[in-house]
């Protein structure tokens, strides 16, 4: 059973996702966390930097927004094209062009924001990609004809000149995928007619959705039961984005006249292990998550744990309770970017490669992007994740 509590206090909001009154996800909100990330802006060229081929863009916010010369042309496949080294960025943008941008990663103390011309809407069952012809599908569909059929929907039914991501929730449909295509192209024809409409000055078009409604459309299809808050205009706001957006679902929405729901439903007592940088496993070892600047590193240790006689069966055994807590811990933190997991080193080639599809098989459960890459030379498991909330970045 997943639930959604949402405990609002004058500006500040708790998030949490429990599952089965386990805490799964958890995010704060408030004036000082206010996040951009997905919004799409009319934008004004204001510099152009060859020799980084980039561009500072105006969209109307304090800080002058940050293009990359890729962001300025058509979406390619990366992985068979590299368009890089074929454009000068100066002979792609002028000094007060007017462009149509969307927000892909938060602006911090440092920098402005990173925008691209490259626009994505998500949906329950797409993410609909105006401009650009690539139809992708979730790696989490294994099943080769489910995949192909899903392919075939959307191939058959999107526009001329747009592609898509098909997520997960996408297995099992086909009508809801067709509407789910209509709705979001409307609302793409309503943002392109506002922006072909506007002046040439830096201005908001479209907002994205928050991380309550962000939720809401992962989740509706993966047994989401209840949501509870205890403000009003969230419950009202949420109301009408199911109404709206999500539709057809049985999600209960409860109004809960108390000022403590993270107490009520025990979260304060979960939320005590997120601070701590050693976390202990049930079977006596422990694993430590430190933060650097340009990663996130991981230690396993046996800790208390002896095991028996046979050490590489103590080793693995301690490194596997270790991975599925690692998973755990990188959706509960939210923590994103490069991560390196030192394992107890292994002698087995058989356990490295059971450990590693151990790891690729319970971070399916992630709502973002993982990318498992393998043990390196050193032995030290290489694997990215992309934040849900960017501004932790």
């Amino acid at each position: 059973m997943l639930e959604i509590i949402i405990d609002k206090k004058n500006e500040e909001e708790k998030i949490a996702l429990l599952e089965n009154g386990n805490l799964v996800e958890y995010y704060e909100e408030n004036e000082k966390t206010a996040r951009y990330e997905g919004n799409i802006y009319v934008g004004i060229i204001k510099d152009i930097i060859p020799g980084m081929q980039s561009a500072f863009v105006d969209i109307g916010t304090e800080k002058n927004s940050f293009m990359h010369v890729k962001d300025l042309v058509p979406k390619v496949d990366e992985t068979k094209e590299n368009i890089e080294d074929k454009l000068e960025i100066k002979k792609l943008a002028k000094p007060n062009q007017k462009i149509l941008v969307q927000i892909k990663k938060d602006s911090n103390e440092q920098k402005g924001a990173r925008v691209s011309t490259h626009i994505s809407l998500p949906g329950r069952y797409i993410v609909f990609m105006p401009g650009t012809n690539i139809i992708t599908i979730s790696k989490k569909i294994e099943n080769e004809t489910e995949k192909q059929n899903l392919i075939n929907i959307v191939k058959q039914n999107i526009p001329k000149g747009n592609g898509a991501i098909i997520r997960t929730s996408a297995k099992g449909k086909n009508t809801e995928i067709i509407e789910e295509i209509k709705f979001l192209e409307n609302k793409w024809k309503k943002i392109k007619a506002e922006y072909q409409a506007s002046e040439n000055r830096g201005k908001l078009l479209y907002k994205a959705e928050n991380i309550v409604q962000k939720m809401l459309i992962d989740l509706s299809d993966k047994k989401l039961e209840r949501i509870v808050t205890n403000d009003e205009k969230e419950y009202e706001e949420i109301k009408e984005f199911i109404n709206e957006e999500i539709k057809n679902t049985q999600i209960k929405l409860e109004l809960e006249n108390t000022e403590d729901l993270i107490k009520i439903f025990y979260i304060d007592k979960q939320l005590e292990k997120l601070q701590k940088r050693k976390i202990w496993l049930k079977c006596g070892g422990f694993i430590t998550i430190d933060k650097t600047e340009a990663l996130i590193a991981i230690d396993v240790n046996t800790g208390k744990y002896t095991g028996n006689k046979d050490i590489e069966q103590t080793i693995y055994t301690v490194n596997k309770e270790a991975t599925i807590e690692i998973a755990k811990q990188l959706r509960l933190r939210d923590i994103g970017g490069i991560i390196i997991i030192d394992y107890i080193d292994m002698k087995d080639e058989e356990n490295k490669a059971k450990i590693q599809s151990l790891l690729e098989e319970v971070l399916k459960n992630d709502r973002t992007k993982t990318q498992v890459e393998g043990f390196t030379k050193l032995d030290l498991m290489e694997m990215t994740r992309k934040h849900i909330c960017s501004h932790k970045d």
